[in-house]
């Protein structure tokens, strides 16, 4: 995304995510409960002897709710993981969210009817599951408050002084709201290469979108699946490349896995992936033209961009921006303008989001809220860095609602892209 940034407080210039303990993420359930992270910021010392997990006795519930608490571990792969370990179809586990990657966060999961001695017993290196209690319902996407998080800025050059003032500043402005745009995790982090798969795939372009998910790399890659993708690029030879790619490159061999079987069926190959997996890649799609909307909307009226202008669709006093699909309507007015102009630039029609081939890549569209206030910002901690010296680090917390993006709000503090 275009560097535009809203607020006009000084950049703090530091470093996010240096440690796996530096970004905490607990999910709030709708009913207020706190997935609260407690296995992975502690030393084995504080933790002291951990006693034994009891699943209490099933009456009637079919669901066993439980958290899972991990670290550097995405949402996708734990699930693989737990599947796996618990011998039960990923099908067969519900979630809220998905969460982020480097980080340590906590989520309430569910198991259909899972063998409870299994779950007892269950351990993965940098997972754990705990607090279970059976429920008569599934958790579903979308079944929290959203998230709390607790952020340490590392490497800072400012001194305490300046480190305040800038967040004091910075909070008084996040107040009346930033601008919402999704975060470089929807579009594949480091990659990027997300949205990109999405709009081949709704081309019909399978061949394209599938080579490029399977070969595209970034420089800070692991040298294995980076080396595994560059081959791969080269040869294009599917049987050696499930060779060379890893454990952890669970999609890419499933793929792999299909190609081999069916050499050209481009399109049933992103069908091995599942159904949640395949949505994210139209969903992120959609999401570049909302952000290219939002920032056209920012050069052209600035600091007064989030505020309703002349045909806006408003909810509870917000301006609504559009996500494109094939329902969408554009809005009225200079608002409509902007995303007809993003629209047109991008040679998208509201019918693009619709396909026939694969039905998960279909998309209706809707609207997002134009901004975002980090709700209960806090300044926790102003201190010495000890991982880098002479340096300062800064601890904040701050919640946010579903759907919302910790980066988009590191992003205008730091003023720079965050991953």
């Amino acid at each position: 995304m275009e560097e535009i940034f809203f607020t006009k407080t000084q950049a703090l210039k530091g470093r996010v995510k240096q440690r796996y303990a530096d970004f905490i993420v607990e999910e709030i359930l709708k009913d207020g409960q706190i997935c609260k992270v407690q296995r992975f910021t502690k030393t084995w010392q504080e933790r002291g002897e951990q006693k034994e997990m009891i699943v209490p006795q099933r009456n009637y519930e079919e669901h066993l709710h439980l958290d899972l608490e991990k670290i550097n571990t995405d949402t996708s792969t734990a699930l693989a993981l737990l599947a796996r370990g618990l011998n039960v179809s990923k099908k067969r586990i519900g979630y809220a969210g998905l969460k982020d990657k480097r980080a340590i966060s906590c989520q309430r999961i569910s198991l259909y009817m899972p063998d409870t001695g299994l779950v007892e017993k269950f351990g993965v290196k940098g997972m754990e599951i705990r607090n279970p209690k059976w429920e008569k319902e599934r958790i579903e996407l979308g079944d929290l408050k959203g998230n709390q998080f607790t952020i340490t800025i590392r490497d800072i050059s400012q001194n305490e002084e300046e480190i305040k003032k800038t967040l004091e500043e910075f909070a008084e402005q996040a107040k009346k709201g930033l601008p919402n745009f999704f975060g470089n995790q929807r579009f594949g982090g480091k990659r990027k290469i997300t949205h990109r798969v999405g709009k081949l795939m709704l081309e019909s372009k399978f061949e394209e979108a599938i080579m490029l998910y399977l070969t595209d790399t970034y420089e800070e890659e692991k040298e294995d699946i980076k080396q595994a993708r560059i081959n791969l690029a080269k040869t294009k030879d599917y049987r050696q490349a499930l060779k060379e790619f890893p454990f952890e490159a669970r999609p890419e061999k499933a793929i792999l896995n299909h190609l081999i079987r069916n050499p050209n069926d481009y399109a049933g190959a992103f069908q091995t992936l599942p159904r949640k997996i395949q949505y994210l890649f139209t969903h992120a799609f959609q999401s570049d033209i909302y952000n290219k909307i939002l920032a056209e909307r920012i050069k052209q009226y600035g600091e007064k961009a989030l505020n309703p202008i002349e045909g806006d669709v408003i909810e509870n006093g917000v301006p609504m921006l559009l996500i494109p699909g094939f329902e969408s309507v554009y809005a009225e007015g200079k608002a409509g303008e902007i995303e007809k102009k993003i629209m047109e630039e991008e040679k998208l029609t509201f019918e693009s989001f619709r396909t026939t081939k694969i039905s998960e890549l279909s998309s209706k569209g809707m609207r997002k809220e134009i901004s975002i206030i980090p709700e209960n910002f806090k300044i926790e901690k102003i201190m010495a860095d000890e991982f880098n010296p002479e340096k300062k680090a800064v601890i904040i917390s701050f919640f946010l609602t579903k759907g919302n993006y910790a980066t988009t709000i590191l992003r205008e503090l730091l003023k720079e892209e965050i991953f």
